[in-house]
């Protein structure tokens, strides 16, 4: 997947100066059964979350004699996030797990301490492989997978392909459809400062550094997975956010949609990690003001935007809830607000879902 790092990209952060903004960590990783009540929280988190659905989990795909493939969902609209989950029989005590979404490696992870992932220890790879640890159990601990859909990705079908290979033998493979369908997110058209639109020379080469910097770690997967269980709303007490893949039309200029969740609050409000990670950036940007970016591992980031103040260094492992900062209006805005991205194996998504995926 290949999208703008540059000014455009970073103009999508400038958006939130053109308009006044309006105004519970410890649940496990879901299993399939679970996967209903799940988008009906996401739903609630996030009003209407364009994945959310009140269906029964889409039926099993077999992945040969010995495994399964479950999905979360069988479509999702741009910036939507599904969960692929591949079980074994019990006697497969030793298997690799492969993944594919259109022709992309996605990163399996498996939990060693249960299906709920309630105690450290995983093993997966950025190359899309998970591998048991060769632990003789009564039920082996499934193997997942995020598959993220970008912001802009074209409307259509694609194919996610799995690998599933047994410690001797053939490897076994299996592929599901999902459909992408248009996120049909708003679009509005403003007059605004030029500052806004137009950069000066100076002020568009800091931009375009800027964004090549993130693209380089966006693109960087930590093959180690740096958290267990849920992903939480960055703001307590805050239960949505709006404004991603809003797209603005400035001065008759058409811009890159909102890649970020905008969560409003006061000017000092504990900023909190949406789980557990190392920062990899933690200073101010040009459009985005202060900033962290979190590696959660497995091609997971989380950015936090617009800080009044930053409470974490570059290096910094964190725990999820830790404070990493506080909420501000640095940068190009006009108010107080949190500007919360997600990248998911470099796609842009909806971060209120993964919150919905991991939550019950």
């Amino acid at each position: 997947m290949r999208f703008r790092y540059g000014i455009a990209w970073f103009v999508v952060w400038a958006e939130a100066a053109v308009i006044a903004l309006a105004l519970a960590p410890g649940a496990l990783m879901l299993r399939p059964a679970e996967w209903s009540a799940a988008a009906q929280h996401a739903s609630a988190a996030g009003k209407k979350s364009p994945d959310a659905t009140r269906k029964p989990a889409p039926p099993a795909i077999p992945c040969g004699a010995d495994a399964t493939l479950h999905l979360s969902a069988m479509s999702a609209r741009q910036g939507g996030l599904l969960l692929a989950e591949v079980s074994a029989k019990a006697a497969a005590t030793q298997i690799q797990v492969q993944g594919k979404w259109d022709g992309q490696p996605i990163a399996f992870w498996q939990e060693l301490g249960g299906p709920g992932g309630s105690k450290a220890g995983s093993a997966a790879s950025s190359a899309g492989t998970a591998h048991s640890a060769g632990m003789a159990v009564k039920k082996m601990p499934p193997w997942r997978a995020f598959v993220a859909v970008d912001l802009e990705k074209a409307p259509g079908d694609y194919a996610l392909n799995v690998s599933v290979a047994p410690a001797s033998g053939e490897a076994v493979a299996c592929q599901a459809t999902i459909h992408v369908e248009a996120g049909k997110f708003a679009t509005e058209s403003l007059h605004v400062d030029n500052q806004f639109v137009e950069p000066d020379a100076e002020q568009a080469a800091r931009a375009k550094s800027e964004g090549e910097r993130l693209h380089k770690i966006y693109e960087t997967v930590t093959p180690e997975k740096l958290w267990q269980g849920r992903f939480r709303i960055p703001l307590d007490g805050v239960k949505t956010g709006g404004n991603f893949g809003k797209r603005r039309v400035l001065n008759g200029q058409v811009r890159s949609p909102h890649s970020g969740v905008d969560l409003p609050s006061p000017t000092g409000t504990p900023v909190h990690a949406t789980q557990a990670g190392r920062v990899v950036l933690a200073e101010e940007l040009f459009f985005a003001g202060n900033s962290v970016v979190l590696d959660h591992g497995l091609g997971i980031y989380t950015l936090y935007g617009h800080l009044s103040e930053i409470g974490v260094k570059v290096g910094d492992a964190v725990t999820a809830g830790e404070v990493i900062g506080k909420v501000g209006a640095t940068g190009r805005v006009t108010g107080p607000h949190l500007h919360w991205g997600l990248e998911v194996g470099g796609a842009r998504v909806n971060a209120l879902q993964i919150v919905g995926l991991t939550s019950r």
